[in-house]
């Protein structure tokens, strides 16, 4: 069993405050942090833009190699005076991996603890999310040991703040991380407080070094918001395996949406994108998103203005980190390519209760976005804020699903109210997150999905519509398969009589009605033509399988 990030940290800085040099042992995939001591700093000084550390750790056998930066951490607990800047590593390989060199314009940081090593020792982890070329048109993500689990999203802009309509929220980040972790894969927050902002502790520093909101002064990152609250957020998501999926420009705030400004700074955003690489780089579990709806809410990016963003923190991310951008309610724009692939996925926001429109939203997207993986980030929010039932939900997860794609839910009690925003996690509430836990645990036992692709559906009439080996369906059907090994057939139902064509061989055929999260066996063994039917309920799917595979 590998040990706690906190745990690991605790005894790297003890060896290295101890003077010692023996190699730490590490598993693989964890998080390593390498504590530096450099010049004192104060709240005044700018040295996350002024003071640069870089560093090139190499494996022992010299073929793989990391770039990484350091960053300054005030006095390394979350003071914003002092002399502590730090590196993260991430091992990806067993074996030993040499700190070979260490640049800084500091003098006290140059070169110090070049030579040391650290065994990375082998471990279970499934490491970094890759986009995996080999999947079926390059759709699906997998994990560095090969591994496809299936991306199920949730959403809480707000929750780093703790505070709520200008009160403590009820909740902890540690708690809210923990219990989201139960049910999705992948959460989704704003990197600031957004516009439930905490009331005395801010993200960033102004020049006379007090706290504000004010991302035109993102060169300055305020080193308590990040070691107490987004750090906290990211090491409990990564032990739990959750996708921490940063929004580094705020939603809502205007304030908060000017960190990728940087006015403060010139335009430059360059010390900011350093910053989040250095400290969040080396997670496997960290996703990054530069803005919400860029190009709607003040103040606005160009698609240009994008492109050159993406761009510029994807040359500082050494290890396979996803990064995209998140556009208004209209499909991908193309104009967001330029050809050096800054972004790994597409994402796109429509709240989509039918199972057919959900599913050819994300197959256009697809194609809009260049054949990249694709995620409906605001696919469904459930509550009295836009009236969506927890069927609703679910029937927009199995069109997405079906697309070949993924999403992203929330829930939402009114205008920017509810846990979608404010955190306080609760199931109960959220009353679709045990099926989807539910549905996200099917697809993982039951399909071997990254190797399948939406199919077409055809008709002249509504009497006459063909999907694949199917007869007798609607135009609301849609269908995942992997040709002549696995098909996926959803719906609402009811509908009688659906024949299916089975290819040569023997199938086993399962129903699953996420509505009431059951099973029923159709079919084992099966051959030839097979008709079965769809009973009422919201969210049905049939999986048919050729037996023994």
């Amino acid at each position: 069993m590998s040990l706690p990030f906190r745990f690991l940290t605790l005894i790297s800085f003890l060896l290295l405050t101890a003077g010692l040099r023996a190699a730490a042992e590490i598993p693989q995939y964890q998080v390593y942090e390498l504590v530096f001591e450099g010049s004192a700093l104060s709240p005044e000084d700018s040295p996350v833009r002024d003071v640069t550390l870089e560093t090139t750790w190499k494996h022992e056998l010299g073929e793989v190699s990391y770039q990484l930066f350091g960053f300054w951490d005030g006095d390394g607990k979350g003071g914003s005076q002092g002399n502590i800047f730090k590196v993260r590593f991430c091992p990806t390989l067993p074996g030993e991996w040499k700190l070979v060199s260490v640049i800084s314009n500091d003098p006290k940081l140059n070169g110090q603890h070049a030579g040391m090593s650290i065994l990375c020792i082998a471990s279970g982890h499934p490491g970094f999310w890759e986009r995996d070329p080999a999947s079926a048109g390059g759709r699906w993500y997998r994990r560095s040991d090969g591994s496809h689990p299936y991306i199920l999203g949730n959403t809480m802009y707000s929750y780093l703040s703790e505070y709520y309509l200008d009160k403590p929220n009820g909740s902890d980040i540690e708690s809210d991380t923990r219990n989201c972790s139960a049910f999705y894969n992948k959460l989704r927050f704003a990197m600031t407080g957004d516009i439930y902002p905490h009331p005395s502790e801010k993200p960033f520093l102004d020049e006379s070094g007090v706290q504000t909101d004010d991302g035109n002064y993102s060169h300055r990152p305020n080193p308590a918001w990040f070691y107490k609250r987004v750090d906290l957020s990211v090491q409990t998501a990564c032990e739990g395996d959750m996708i921490a999926d940063m929004i580094i420009n705020s939603v809502d705030s205007e304030q908060g949406r000017s960190v990728l400004k940087a006015g403060a700074n010139g335009g430059d955003a360059g010390p900011i994108l350093r910053y989040l690489a250095a400290r969040y780089g080396s997670y496997p579990n960290v996703w990054f998103c530069l803005t919400n709806e860029y190009n709607i809410r003040n103040p606005r990016f160009t698609a240009s203005e994008i492109r050159d963003l993406g761009t510029r923190l994807r040359n500082l991310l050494e290890y396979p980190t996803p990064l995209s951008v998140h556009p208004n309610q209209q499909d991908w724009d193309p104009g967001l390519h330029d050809g050096t692939g800054w972004n790994d996925h597409v994402i796109f926001q429509n709240k989509i209760k039918y199972i057919w429109l959900a599913a050819d939203k994300i197959n256009l997207n697809y194609y809009k976005g260049a054949g990249k993986p694709v995620i409906n980030d605001e696919l469904a929010y459930e509550g009295e804020g836009d009236g969506w039932l927890e069927e609703d939900v679910l029937e927009a997860f199995l069109g997405v699903f079906l697309g070949g794609g993924y999403g992203s839910t929330g829930y939402k009690t009114g205008h920017k109210l509810g846990q979608y925003f404010a955190g306080r996690f609760d199931a109960t509430g959220h009353s679709a997150s045990d099926n989807l836990l539910w549905f996200r645990q099917q697809i993982d036992r039951e399909t071997n999905f990254w190797k399948m692709q939406p199919a077409t559906i055809f008709y002249t009439r509504k009497e006459d519509i063909t999907l694949d080996i199917f007869r007798n369906v609607d135009y609301d059907f849609r269908l995942l398969k992997e040709n002549g090994k696995t098909y996926v057939l959803g719906a609402a139902g009811p509908r009688k009589n659906i024949i299916a064509k089975l290819p040569e061989g023997k199938w086993d055929v399962v129903m699953f009605d996420l509505v009431t999260k059951s099973t029923r066996e159709l079919g084992t063994e099966v051959s030839g033509e097979f008709t079965f039917d769809f009973p009422e309920s919201r969210a049905l799917f049939v999986i048919l399988k050729k037996s023994n595979i």
